[in-house]
């Protein structure tokens, strides 16, 4: 299968032109950090619960040039981004090979951003334009023939020209040797990749980084602002509050409090409902592979392979396949749904979306409450019923008096039908 772009620049389409929706994990340290039989064993989990994509990072972050993989063996002969070590990269290609049989894709970041960008991080800085083309022909030839998104980047913003050169050569190094593989760009914390390279050719679609800095980010504001650019591109958010993270306020400094299921449901429910492409859920124990020998991150605290079967990562799939059981490229978000009950603060705010058409609507609120619907421009006639995001089960919705009202406290999704 391979995967294109809708004619409105909106969605991710497969090789028959129908949505595919992008429910990523952001398992960046995957490539360094495990064996080939424990990321088989990942790899099967996130499969179970529904992903479509992997996120993971060839030359990874913490001093991933210089520190070897499971097996002892670095990336790179002598730092030289044209010198790749062939054990290294035979470990990786075992690990795409085990997401492609799992029906998955491999998004893949070519280098995290500080081999590039030397504003933070542990580098060293190894790219030049020159080996940045070189480097993606390379890994370009390597993976062509896999189910591979492309990643530039790296949490990283492009700050002057030299940089957003070395970008730019990379993908073109990659374009050379796999000219149809879909490309993005994950950018630094509270950007998007919209910012920097939206003009540039070999950009597919955009990614933007809510990030872990404060709950209730405005995802669906930016998701909004995304695709009203030109020319038009489809977004996700591919770096939203990761599951058991910290709560970092400002200076980067933990609150004390942690990120949970609730709160990578409400990101996820208002990025695809404002018109996101899909969404990528993250662990703060996942992503860096933690277990009790290596050194703790952000205040880590439970083992990878227990925290793969936390509540978010469960629920996520559900999102997916609500939107997999719509006409899901009718889809317009549409505030105006609510007519009483969106919410007044970020942490109570709704998002609402309907289909073109008028054929269904879906109303999503992270806290309970009584909602009155705007119907104008919906069908007559249609079935309301309550979908909860965290069993996907189904329940009538009664309207009483013009409101309807949750059946818990909790978060639900009010849906219209036919």
């Amino acid at each position: 299968m391979k995967l294109g772009i809708s004619k409105d620049g909106r969605r991710i389409v497969d090789s028959d032109g129908k949505p595919w929706f992008y429910l990523g994990d952001t398992a960046w340290e995957m490539f360094n950090r495990l064996t080939v039989q424990e990321a088989r064993h990942f790899l099967g989990v996130r499969a179970r619960q529904g992903f479509t994509a992997i996120q993971a990072v060839l030359l990874a972050e913490f001093d991933g040039l210089k520190v070897g993989n499971a097996r002892g063996e670095v990336p790179l002969v002598d730092l030289d981004p044209c010198k790749p070590n062939e054990k290294y990269f035979a470990d990786c290609d075992a690990m795409v090979e085990e997401t492609a049989r799992l029906g998955m894709w491999s998004a893949i970041l070519p280098t995290w951003g500080d081999k590039w960008n030397g504003q933070w991080g542990t580098g060293p800085l190894v790219f030049t334009p020159e080996n940045a083309f070189v480097y993606g022909a390379y890994v370009g030839r390597r993976y062509r023939d896999f189910p591979v998104i492309w990643v530039l980047g790296g949490d990283r913003p492009v700050s002057t020209g030299g940089q957003l050169e070395i970008v730019r050569q990379m993908a073109r190094g990659i374009r050379s040797a796999s000219p149809d593989q879909l490309m993005t760009f994950h950018p630094a914390g509270g950007s998007s990749s919209a910012q920097a390279v939206h003009g540039e050719d070999w950009l597919d679609f955009n990614m933007l980084q809510t990030g872990h800095t404060g709950r209730d980010n405005p995802v669906g504001c930016m998701i909004e602002l995304d695709l009203a650019r030109e020319p038009h591109r489809p977004v996700l958010d591919g770096e939203p509050n990761y599951e058991d993270h910290p709560v970092m306020g400002a200076g980067w400094k933990g609150t004390g409090e942690w990120f949970d299921a609730l709160d990578c449901r409400k990101q996820a429910w208002r990025a695809v409902l404002a018109g996101a492409c899909g969404h990528t859920y993250g662990c703060h124990d996942v992503w860096q592979m933690w277990e009790p020998k290596r050194p703790v991150v952000n205040e880590v605290r439970t083992p990878w392979r227990e925290a793969i079967e936390l509540p978010g990562a469960n629920q996520m799939g559900h999102v997916r396949r609500f939107c997999e059981g719509l006409a899901w490229e009718k889809l317009v978000g549409d505030e105006s749904l609510f007519a009483e009950g969106r919410g007044g603060t970020p942490a109570e705010e709704g998002r609402a979306a309907r289909a073109s058409d008028g054929s269904y609507a879906a109303l999503y609120v992270p806290t309970g409450r009584k909602l009155r619907v705007e119907r104008k421009r919906l069908r007559a006639g249609l079935k309301a019923e309550w979908f909860d995001p965290r069993t996907a089960a189904r329940r009538e919705a009664a309207e009483v008096e013009g409101m309807f009202e949750t059946p818990t406290a909790e978060d639900w999704v009010l849906w219209f039908r036919e």
